[in-house]
């Protein structure tokens, strides 16, 4: 399964148009907005559960990672899920993504964001 155009450009839009407060961890600091977004360069897809795809059940999964310095996934969490037997392949598939590192004042940073993962039946 290959990750369709539609679905990189959603993720690429979602990373631009998402806008949350910004966090402060001790000494790091996660940033919500970025002179330069992220750019997903490996997205393997989600595992399709068997059972859901046999019971033709499609859905989506809101999930919000932190993307470091590297471009590597060091967090996510399921921020809304359509079906609960998403959220893990969902979670497994994310933590392989790597990205171009966020960037802020021309230095790579530490960036928050919540991307859609979608199981489509066509997949």
């Amino acid at each position: 399964m290959m990750l369709s155009f539609t679905r990189f450009l959603s993720v690429l839009a979602l990373i631009g148009l998402i806008s949350l407060p910004t966090l402060s961890l001790a000494d790091d600091t996660i940033y919500t907005k970025v002179d330069e977004n992220p750019v997903p360069l490996k997205t393997p897809p989600p595992r399709y559960p068997d059972s859901l795809r046999r019971d033709g059940v499609a859905g989506v999964v809101a999930v919000t990672v932190v993307i470091d310095e590297t471009g590597a996934v060091i967090s996510s969490v399921v921020a809304k899920s359509s079906h609960p037997d998403f959220d893990k392949p969902a979670l497994d598939a994310i933590a392989k993504w790597k990205f171009k590192p966020g960037k802020k004042d021309g230095n790579p940073v530490k960036v928050k964001a919540t991307l859609p993962l979608r199981f489509n039946l066509d997949q």
